[in-house]
Parts: structure tokens; sequence; C-alpha cells
């Protein structure tokens, strides 16, 4: 998101299939929350302005906020997996909206049974 460097050519090829006709993915509106903390902390709203504008035009990922039923499988999840809260959501989001894979860079989220985990930092190496 940020065009760091080191992950920039990995996630140019993910936003590319993203674009794709043949792309479906999922995540949670708790990923936005997330990713707007440093610019509101930095009062940046132009960067924040910059992250919808960017988030909004994937024709293919669907935005999904916590229901009931993810809330209780996140719980399981923090349970079982020790997982943050934030990353119990966004587990138990990739799972009821039948995602097969997940793309992170937390090694934590391997824990996750019924997920491929891709972790970029691996794909670096």
């Amino acid at each position: 998101m940020e065009e760091n460097k080191k992950y920039f050519n990995l996630t140019n090829l993910i936003f590319g299939w993203l674009e794709g006709p043949r792309a479906q993915a999922v995540t949670s509106t708790i990923t936005l929350l997330e990713i707007l903390v440093q610019p509101y902390r930095l009062s940046d709203i132009d960067r924040v302005n910059k992250f919808y504008a960017l988030l909004s035009t994937f024709p293919h990922l669907e935005w999904v906020a916590p229901s009931l039923r993810i809330a209780d499988m996140g719980a399981h999840f923090r349970a079982e997996y020790n997982l943050r809260t934030p990353d119990a959501i966004q587990a138990a989001t990739a799972l009821s909206y039948g995602a097969t894979g997940f793309v992170s860079n937390d090694a934590g989220f391997r824990r996750v049974t019924g997920l491929d985990i891709i972790v970029l930092d691996d794909l670096l190496e």
C-alpha cells in the first residue's frame, strides 16, 4: 500500500491479479481500519483519501463488515490460535466467504487451518 520497495513487486502482482477478470477476493472492513490509523495519526487526510480511492476501485474485492457469525468464529480463532482480535476477524472473514488463500506478512496466520497462507517475506527469500 505504501509502495514499500521491499514488497513493491509482490504487491503489484497481487493488485494486478485483483484487477483481472478471474479474480475474486474478500477482506474485512477491519483492513481499512488498520490501513488508515497511521494517516489519521499524522493528520494526512490526503493519504486517507488516496487509500479510499485505491481500495474502492477493485471490482473483484468484496468488503465485508463483521457479522455475528464472523465474530463467533473470530473468538474461536483467538482462543485456539492465539490471534489478535483484528487478525482473528480477518481469518474468520476469509473462511466465512470461502477463501482458500490468505495473503499477509504475519506468519502467525499459519496456525489457522483451512487457508493456504502466503507470507510475503517468504516469497522474497
